[in-house]
């Protein structure tokens, strides 16, 4: 019998840094702006901020920064951004000693910030191209009937080829913490805030995309609400619901037109204090703990034990 393969991501660096850094928004390329912008506006209850200059278009909650950029191309990630309200310089400084290219993010993205937000633009070490910026405004966020809209954009989670590569970049130079892994090395969940995890990497087989992307519920109340209107709205449940191991988030995914895997999440694990010691938890890689309802899966999840 062939022992199983272990692997124990470690921190190093600045881990830990970020401590107030949260999602900030998407960019996502899409084979049909029009069919994209009608799901999101019905199905999330998004709102059109702007028409882009290449026939894109940008949505959010109707007020305040915006949280989703779709634009024309064949389906895949354009980038990802992320709100940090830490130290964006030393951040900056942290990049530029690795090695990395920084550029100045594009004012347009910036256009619904207050104050002298800033910002720059950076890739990770499979090519995403990662925005980070200052505080803006988030006046729209929780201001909406929660059975009809989620009340943030909450994580993304990238796939990979390379897990260790990819977390070491975002946890040893960007700052962020590993709450968890699975013990093979193939899955892990970072921290930069109270959120049990803002971003996440899964070896997938493949790099420079996402593998989804997450909106969070108010509650339990809210989370079968939202199973129902799904139903109502004729989209189909791609996995769940369920409850996640790692996080202990309750979980419901399905997928938007363009086959983007969207997750809507509630009662994500908080992590109040980091003054305490913690040691990242290192699941078992089999079904049962990233779903801890029976182990069922999604038709593209696969666990190296187990299934």
């Amino acid at each position: 019998m062939q022992t199983p393969v272990r692997h124990v991501l470690t921190e190093a660096g600045a881990a830990g840094t970020l401590r107030r850094t949260a999602t900030s928004h998407i960019g996502l390329r899409v084979p049909d702006v029009a069919a994209a912008v009608e799901f999101y506006e019905r199905v999330l209850g998004l709102v059109r901020h702007a028409d882009l200059a290449d026939g894109g278009a940008r949505l959010g909650w109707g007020s305040g920064h915006h949280v989703l950029d779709l634009l024309p191309g064949e389906q895949g990630l354009d980038h990802i951004a992320f709100e940090v309200r830490d130290d964006l310089a030393a951040v900056e400084k942290r990049l530029r000693e690795n090695g990395n290219e920084v550029g100045e993010l594009e004012p347009s993205y910036l256009d619904e910030a207050t104050g002298d937000a800033t910002g720059l633009v950076t890739r990770d070490p499979d090519g995403n191209v990662v925005h980070l910026h200052t505080a803006v405004r988030r006046a729209g966020e929780h201001a909406a009937d929660t059975g009809r809209r989620p009340i943030k954009y909450q994580h993304v989670t990238l796939a990979t080829t390379d897990v260790a590569r990819l977390a070491a970049f975002y946890v040893d130079v960007v700052g962020f913490r590993i709450s968890d892994q699975l013990a093979d090395g193939r899955f892990a969940w970072l921290r930069s805030d109270r959120d049990h995890h803002t971003l996440a990497v899964v070896n997938t087989g493949r790099s420079g995309d996402i593998d989804h992307y997450s909106y969070d519920l108010a509650e339990w109340e809210d989370f079968k609400a939202w199973c129902d209107r799904l139903t109502e709205e004729d989209v189909p449940v791609a996995w769940g619901p369920g409850r996640h191991g790692p996080g202990n988030n309750l979980f419901v995914f399905f997928d938007d037109p363009a086959g983007n895997h969207i997750e809507l999440s509630a009662e994500m694990e908080k992590f109040h204090d980091d003054r305490v010691t913690y040691v990242p938890r290192r699941w078992d890689p089999v079904p049962a703990s990233v779903n801890l309802w029976g182990g069922q899966l999604a038709g593209w999840r696969r666990t190296s034990e187990g299934n």
